[in-house]
């Protein structure tokens, strides 16, 4: 058990989510740290220890739905409760032609960045009800809203995420949740490097000046919902 605020990260290891992980632990949270890469986790558990912060480590591919659901259960039997989720994981996929995209990739892109995060739903929901002031956030892209050419599968599920997001929004209301949508817009990321090669990254924010107007979105404070906020229009 905990008397700190307990909040869930997903895509923990690296960019936006290490960087908000870190912030939301220098800001009494416990944080429950999720990503694929075990030694990552246990890189960002030490960088918060090294802070006085309190994290728990869970190697945990998102694509493992047995897993999700262990999860779920086991932090009901762990802590009773949990009191934000940030659904940040996320995989760029293959950029191309729809026609020369291959199955297996588009069906990973898909289930990564939509599917997994109904699979979070169904997990968390009722820890979250136990929680205190439940808050969600789920990343997204400005391209679900303007799609473009070569960015089918990925533009796809982030389109299907703000519909899934906000339909959860609008079903746990009367309970309190607060659930809104973030787009960090172009970040200086390992993802945005590998979509935007040419791109010159130190024209970009940093993940910690991202995640900087990110985390309060998490705070038993915040009231909006069913909104989309952009990174952008904050930095401005």
């Amino acid at each position: 058990m905990t008397d700190k605020r307990l909040i869930l990260v997903t895509g923990a290891s690296q960019g936006i989510g290490r960087a908000a992980a870190i912030q939301l632990a220098n800001e009494h949270t416990h944080i429950i740290a999720i990503a694929r890469s075990k030694l990552a986790l246990e890189a960002l558990g030490e960088d918060i220890a090294a802070r006085k912060g309190e994290a728990t480590l869970v190697p945990l591919d998102l694509g493992d739905e047995d897993g999700t659901e262990k999860l779920g259960l086991a932090i009901m039997q762990q802590f009773g409760r949990l009191d934000g989720l940030l659904a940040n994981a996320g995989v760029l996929g293959t950029l191309g032609p729809l026609a020369t995209i291959g199955p297996r990739s588009f069906a990973e892109t898909i289930d990564i960045n939509l599917t997994a995060n109904w699979r979070l739903i169904k997990a968390l929901t009722i820890p979250m009800q136990e929680g205190h002031a439940p808050r969600a956030v789920f990343v997204t892209s400005s391209v679900a809203r303007s799609p473009r050419a070569f960015w089918g599968p990925y533009q796809a599920a982030k389109a299907g995420l703000e519909a899934l997001a906000l339909g959860w929004a609008d079903e746990t209301e009367a309970l309190g949740f607060k659930v809104n949508l973030f787009d960090p817009g172009g970040t200086r990321t390992t993802m945005r490097a590998n979509a935007m090669p040419g791109e010159d990254p130190d024209t970009l924010p940093s993940p910690e000046a991202v995640a900087a107007h990110l985390v309060p979105l998490l705070g038993a404070d915040e009231m909006r919902t069913k909104q989309l906020i952009r990174a952008k229009t904050l930095m401005a």
